[in-house]
């Protein structure tokens, strides 16, 4: 039985040549490989296949900003900020559909390191490490269908496993 979870929808996306802060666009195709344009710094800890995306919360960093930390979208490195979710409620292992065709799965959390340390008060990154703040981390994922996104596409999450031929927003 399919059970869906959630619906949110795409908040931004960004893309990089390498490093922070990644610049927002307004879409972007993805592969296996993540989204066409952007490239990691530091291959050894981002990217490759069950980290070919980098998700955050759109609320999360709004959260941030009000805190006062001197962040903005793509400044940590997420390639697609998504609004409308409950944040901590998504973990490894969910499916989670953008649009009308890509579909990934979620394979980890997402560790902070000093590399956006400047994007938060008194350089204290680890604000959001899943370890000591639960639910406020980004997540990777990997892309088990590929396709085109858009800002403003939903995105629905589903709580199990679903065949990639059963897409429908």
């Amino acid at each position: 039985m399919l059970q869906t979870a959630q619906f949110g929808q795409i908040d931004q996306i960004n893309i990089s040549d390498g490093g922070v802060p990644k610049r927002a666009i307004p879409e972007a195709e993805i592969t296996e490989n993540g989204l066409v344009g952007d490239r990691q710094k530091n291959r050894k800890y981002h990217g490759g296949p069950d980290r070919a995306v980098c998700l955050w919360s759109a609320e999360i960093i709004a959260a941030l900003q009000v805190e006062g930390h001197p962040i903005e979208p793509g400044s940590a490195g997420e390639n697609i900020a998504i609004a409308g979710l409950t944040w901590e409620t998504l973990k490894p292992g969910m499916q989670m559909q953008l649009g009308e065709h890509v579909l990934l799965q979620i394979t980890d959390y997402a560790p902070p390191c000093r590399t956006i340390a400047r994007y938060f008060i008194g350089r204290r990154y680890g604000r959001i490490s899943q370890k000591r703040n639960p639910g406020t981390s980004r997540l990777y994922a990997k892309v088990l269908s590929v396709g085109r996104v858009e800002v403003g596409d939903k995105v629905k999450v589903f709580n199990e496993d679903i065949a990639s031929n059963a897409l429908a927003i």
